[in-house]
């Protein structure tokens, strides 16, 4: 099923997003919206404020990279400057996912049901109320200054993150303060977790990353928070 096109860019009115009413949802017909799950379908953890969702137990190894260079005769020609006709060398090959200082990087922000999935057959019996959004508009967001803040707005008192996801549909297993996007010193990014109750795991690991501990992410790779929602950096 195809869904709306893709917003290129974060709505009018409070940056990244515009303020909605919070709400959970369950599957609905088609063209309709979502209804909401009852809240004694979730677990509240104490004094925070945040769903609990059972957290990952089984450790995932993380996946391979591949990363394509030319022979030993291109490198010397490349290093050298000058081909052996005389000719100007061509430019270095970029290989994908290689950071390039000052390109720009965006967050995609997406309801991700491989994920959900995923999710969901790891969570314990709290979680069966969970349905996976019936609509849910993907949305960019450039990444500007040096830190990127994840997490929901908090209504009572209007503080809200860099990457709201209170909008709805609201995702209900992501903390109030549960990420942080960290700029590295040669323009690439990490994550961090902000010892959230459900974790931070990135590219369908199974196992989430280490509380206030950055790692480094690369173009293309996808970091996963609450019950559904996938954050994919791309760069340029």
């Amino acid at each position: 099923m195809t869904g709306p096109p893709p917003v290129t860019g974060p709505p009018p009115g409070f940056p990244p997003y515009q303020r909605y009413d919070s709400q959970l949802s369950r599957p609905s017909q088609v063209n309709r919206p979502a209804e909401p799950v009852p809240v004694e379908s979730l677990t509240l953890a104490a004094g925070s404020g945040d769903f609990l969702l059972e957290p990952p137990s089984t450790p995932s190894p993380p996946p391979a990279r591949t990363v394509t260079s030319g022979g030993p005769d291109a490198a010397g020609a490349a290093s050298s400057g000058a081909t052996s006709a005389g000719m100007p060398a061509a430019p270095p090959t970029v290989v994908p996912g290689t950071p390039v200082r000052g390109a720009g990087w965006v967050a995609v922000v997406a309801a991700d049901r491989e994920y959900f999935t995923a999710m969901m057959a790891r969570s314990g019996p709290d979680a069966q109320g969970l349905y996976f959004p019936a609509f849910s508009p993907e949305i960019q967001l450039p990444l500007t200054g040096n830190q990127i803040t994840i997490g929901r707005r908090r209504h009572s008192t209007g503080e809200a993150p860099d990457i709201d996801l209170a909008r709805a549909p609201e995702d209900p297993g992501v903390s109030h303060k549960h990420a942080v996007l960290v700029q590295q010193s040669d323009g690439t990014w990490a994550v961090v977790d902000q010892d959230s109750t459900n974790g931070t795991t990135v590219n369908l690991a199974e196992d989430p990353i280490p509380p206030y501990t950055p790692v480094q992410l690369r173009e293309g790779d996808r970091v996963h928070v609450g019950a559904w929602t996938t954050i994919t950096l791309r760069q340029g």
